[in-house]
C-alpha cells in the first residue's frame, strides 16, 4: 500500500484543494515581512531624499537585495503607490481606534493631528504620487473615498456629541486642512498653529 502523502490544504483550483508543503509557509512569511520593511523603507527614504531617490537606496534601507525589492515591486511607480496605499490604510485605522478609545473632542483633536502627519507626508513625493495616479486612474478617488469616510466618522460622531458645529462635513474640513498640510513652505510651527484656530474654529458655539 503506497504511503500517503501529507499535505496542507491550500486554495481550491478547478475545486480541488491544492496541496501546499508546510515548508512554503515560512517563505510566504518572508515574503510578507520583507513587502512590508521595503515599504516603511521607502516612505522613511522619500522623506530624506526625496520622490526622485533611488531603487537601490531604498532597498539598502530596507536591508535586502535590490532583486528582491524588483520581485516586490517591478517598477519604482508601484512602490510609490504601496506607501500611499499604506499611509490611508493607518490613518483609517487610526480613525477607527481614536473614535473607540478616545471621548468625541480629544478623537477629534489626535484624528486631525494624525491627519497632518499623514498629509504633510506626501510633501516630498507629490509628483511621483501624481505618476501614480496617472497610471491608476481609479487609485486616487478610491483613497480619497477612504479618507474622506474616516474624517467623516470622527466629525460625525462629535457632532452627535454636541462639540462639534453641525454645518461642517468631514470634506469641508478636508478641504480646509490638506491644501495647508501639503504646502512646502509651511514650518512645524506654523502647521501647529493653524490647527489650533481650525480645531477653535470647529468647537459647537452653543
Amino acid at each position: 500500500m503506497a504511503k500517503q502523502q501529507s499535505v496542507i490544504e491550500g486554495p481550491a483550483i478547478g475545486g480541488q484543494p491544492k496541496p501546499e508543503r508546510a515548508a512554503d509557509r515560512p517563505r510566504r512569511a518572508d515574503a510578507v515581512r520583507n513587502h512590508e520593511r521595503l515599504v516603511v523603507a521607502a516612505r522613511e527614504v522619500f522623506a530624506s531624499e526625496g520622490g526622485g531617490a533611488s531603487m537601490e537606496a531604498i532597498a539598502r534601507h530596507a536591508g535586502v537585495g535590490v532583486g528582491t525589492l524588483y520581485r516586490h515591486f517591478p517598477k519604482r511607480i508601484d512602490v510609490v503607490e504601496a506607501v500611499y496605499r499604506t499611509d490611508v490604510d493607518t490613518l483609517v485605522h487610526t480613525a477607527e481606534q481614536v473614535v473607540t478609545e478616545l471621548e468625541p473632542w480629544p478623537a477629534v483633536v489626535a484624528f486631525l493631528e494624525a491627519f497632518v502627519r499623514y498629509a504633510q507626508g506626501k510633501r516630498t513625493f507629490l509628483n511621483e504620487l501624481r505618476e501614480a495616479f496617472d497610471k491608476n486612474p481609479d487609485l486616487r478617488p478610491e483613497l480619497l473615498d477612504r479618507v474622506q469616510g474616516a474624517m467623516q466618522l470622527v466629525i460625525g460622531r462629535a457632532q452627535e456629541a454636541g462639540v462639534v458645529r453641525t454645518d461642517v462635513s468631514g470634506l469641508d474640513l478636508m478641504q480646509l486642512v490638506g491644501p495647508m498640510c501639503t504646502n512646502a513652505t509651511l514650518s512645524e510651527d506654523q502647521s501647529v498653529r493653524l490647527l489650533t484656530m481650525i480645531l477653535d474654529g470647529l468647537r459647537d458655539p452653543s
